[in-house]
């Protein structure tokens, strides 16, 4: 797979919810921004933070810190291996560092990238975690949870090369430099391994929800289990929900979940969303501060064999930016060669759901991939999925890591989530 950067062209026509659009008259009141290689929203826009000219880079998580700044952190190629895929798994050797880029004017300059961790192991990506004040940590002490590969405890064979510890590193300096790292050792399964990317939550009880799944690529297709790492001591301890492995929860008829992603809705609910391949996104309840679950079932949301990306607006409302498309009707196993799993990520809609996820409004258009297919496989061509999103004074800042490789920062007035366009609408 060739991984040079190439020139950015706009396509002349995409495909958008199986219409092909030409984009020099595109439907309704959408906007080609060609400084970005997307069709947006007209309330859509934004810059590259960052972009890539030989490597590539992969999932981009953000936050406010405390001290209000922005900082975005994800994996991009080292400066002693600059080409190839960044990815940890399947690596053998040192190929990506964590890199940061911070702005402290609320996004209009970013000033990276920098390496705060120093390792001599790949890492997957940032999973941020401020907790609320009072939790008994210091104040304004910032968390970074992720997948830890360690060269020692890590495997690329038998299918596994994906499953390594779960770990956490913290910053009491608003992420400048981060503490040696802590491995997760849950009480009912101390040797877990698995993989972690999903934003966590912070209950209000205090009580910390990280989703991992663990995955074996010797199985044709491939079989994946999703778990919930649950701790309630600001993660001294933890335990491994459901079961230990390999008891985790599965789509039935597919023999895969992963990627879940717990959001507190208070009063000790938690709603948590994850990824299969059944051509939905599924859901899973918890009514006890995350200690018992819901039999997983899914919603009425279209998407492919993709992650969901699941956050809470200002006033309480659940935005779930999803893709509104699925392909893939004959799953034989994720594959970044099939055209029909990576084009489905081309496009990013959204839906709101005002009770908890209890019911969803109509998908809403956001954004597509407007730039021409130039790499010699999909998964490169079409990127638009693990988007990141955190809201500032009525903005939603949207995080996109656009064809693996360029780090996009895009705002989004919450105002005008309602004002989105329907498919019906465009068309």
């Amino acid at each position: 797979m060739s991984q040079r950067y190439a020139p950015q062209r706009l396509a002349e026509t995409i495909n958008l919810q199986d219409r092909q659009v030409d984009l020099a008259a595109p439907p309704g009141e959408l906007v080609v921004r060609e400084h970005l290689g997307l069709i947006t929203a007209p309330s859509v826009d934004g810059h590259v933070v960052y972009r890539t000219e030989r490597g590539t880079l992969f999932e981009t998580r953000a936050i406010k810190t405390p001290r209000g700044d922005y900082l975005l952190m994800f994996p991009a190629n080292t400066l002693t291996v600059p080409e190839g895929r960044c990815h940890y798994g399947r690596q053998e050797r040192k190929v990506n560092d964590l890199v940061a880029f911070r702005s402290s004017d609320r996004g209009e300059t970013w000033h990276g990238p920098t390496r705060p961790i120093d390792i001599d192991y790949n890492l997957h990506g940032f999973i941020p975690l401020t907790p609320r004040a009072g939790s008994g940590v210091p104040e304004g002490r910032i968390y970074c949870f992720g997948t830890q590969p360690i060269w020692a405890l890590h495997t690329t064979r038998c299918g596994l090369h994906e499953n390594a510890p779960i770990g956490f590193r913290y910053s009491d300096d608003d992420g400048h430099t981060w503490s040696e790292v802590r491995l997760i050792h849950p009480t009912s399964d101390p040797g877990f391994t698995g993989m972690s990317v999903m934003r966590m939550c912070e209950t209000e009880a205090g009580t910390w929800l990280l989703g991992a799944h663990e995955g074996d690529w010797s199985y044709r297709p491939l079989m994946t289990r999703q778990y919930i790492l649950r701790s309630e001591d600001q993660g001294q301890s933890w335990e491994l929900l459901p079961h230990a492995r390999h008891g985790g929860w599965h789509a039935d008829g597919f023999n895969r979940m992963d990627e879940l992603r717990p959001i507190d809705l208070g009063g000790g609910e938690v709603y948590a969303m994850a990824r299969t391949p059944e051509g939905h996104l599924w859901n899973l309840r918890s009514h006890d501060d995350g200690r018992t679950w819901s039999d997983p079932e899914p919603t009425p949301l279209i998407h492919p064999d993709a992650p969901p990306m699941l956050f809470k607006l200002s006033n309480g409302d659940l935005a779930a930016f999803h893709h509104n498309r699925h392909h893939d009707l004959d799953y034989t196993g994720l594959s970044g060669d099939k055209e029909s799993l990576m084009g489905d990520r081309s496009e990013i809609w959204v839906a709101l759901s005002p009770d908890g996820g209890r019911t969803w409004g109509q998908p809403r258009f956001v954004f597509a991939n407007a730039l021409a297919p130039v790499y010699d496989i999909p998964f490169m061509n079409h990127q638009c999925s693990y988007i990141d999103a955190f809201v500032d004074d009525g903005v939603l800042n949207l995080f996109v890591p656009h064809r693996w490789h360029q780090a996009l920062h895009l705002r989004l007035p919450e105002a005008s989530l309602h004002d989105l366009q329907t498919s019906a609408e465009l068309f």
